[in-house]
């Protein structure tokens, strides 16, 4: 069996196989080189770490439904969008697995194997999520969250290197919740933080002190509309586009919360972050 993703480097090689029908997340291959399957849709992508025309040709046959429509072979790097090295995004420095950056004074260091997952925290959601975070988490009043589209769990690893004691991370797609499990692994916060693979509007319902949702907006939108979003005590919302954003605001302006502040990248992504029921605030 392929190693875990964690072994990944720059110069790996990918063999990514591009499938039209929705091959079972949950299905598991004993297939060396094999490294995961990303479901979007009704659409699947096979990774390997070898040429795997035979066995996808056998996988296919298994789903008959299923028929491949194109195959890529690029290196690791290529995947990621060029170089993955350290990023440094306001306090946190982000090391991949194969490079560990010293953290300067004040900073908060995090490993971070994005596997076959987009989420190595360059985007400009994560950056303001991050940010976000560091200002909720000020004066350790966040003891406990909810990360719902975890991605690759970097959202709730800082919040707990920030000292958050219990955070339950989510995520519909199965890859996703497997890469964030290696990343809570690589920075042994297993007594810290809970990784789940399922729907976000469906984990609200306990309490909490930060809610983060950096989600697409057919989520989002009915994610504010639970009866549990109001019982979350801190929220940062993002991933939403300038149109979607509005849709949002506008919500929320009927709601018991209050707006702390707003982050918009080049007017294309928008971040919010507010409070609920801000007279109970003492």
């Amino acid at each position: 069996m392929q190693p875990p993703p964690s072994l990944l480097r720059p110069d790996t090689l990918l063999f990514i196989y591009y499938l039209e029908g929705a091959i079972p997340a949950h299905q598991v291959f004993d297939i060396e080189h094999f490294i995961g399957n990303w479901v979007e849709d009704d659409f699947s992508f096979l990774f390997f770490t070898q040429p795997a025309q035979q066995q996808v040709k056998e996988i296919l046959s298994l789903f008959p439904a299923t028929r491949l429509l194109d195959q890529y072979e690029m290196t690791y790097a290529q995947w990621q969008g060029g170089n993955v090295e350290p990023v440094r995004i306001g306090r946190f420095l982000l090391n991949p697995t194969w490079i560990k950056a010293s953290p300067g004074k004040n900073e908060v260091a995090i490993t971070l194997d994005s596997g076959v997952v987009f989420g190595n925290g360059t985007h400009p959601t994560t950056q303001a999520c991050l940010e976000a975070i560091d200002i909720a988490c000020a004066g350790n009043r966040v003891k406990t969250m909810l990360d719902l589209g975890t991605g690759t769990g970097i959202l709730a690893l800082a919040a707990a290197k920030l000292g958050c004691e219990k955070i339950v991370a989510v995520d519909y797609n199965f890859l996703a919740a497997r890469t964030a499990r290696i990343n809570v692994v690589l920075n042994n916060l297993e007594d810290r933080i809970l990784i789940a693979n399922g729907r976000a509007e469906q984990h609200t319902a306990v309490a909490t002190d930060l809610m983060v949702a950096n989600i697409h907006y057919d989520v989002m939108k009915d994610l504010v509309r639970t009866d549990g979003f109001l019982r979350q005590k801190w929220f940062i919302l993002s991933g939403l586009l300038r149109s979607e954003a509005e849709k949002i605001g506008q919500f929320l302006a009927t709601c018991p919360v209050l707006i702390l502040k707003r982050w918009n990248q080049d007017d294309i992504w928008h971040t919010i972050l507010g409070i609920t029921n801000p007279s109970e605030e003492s």
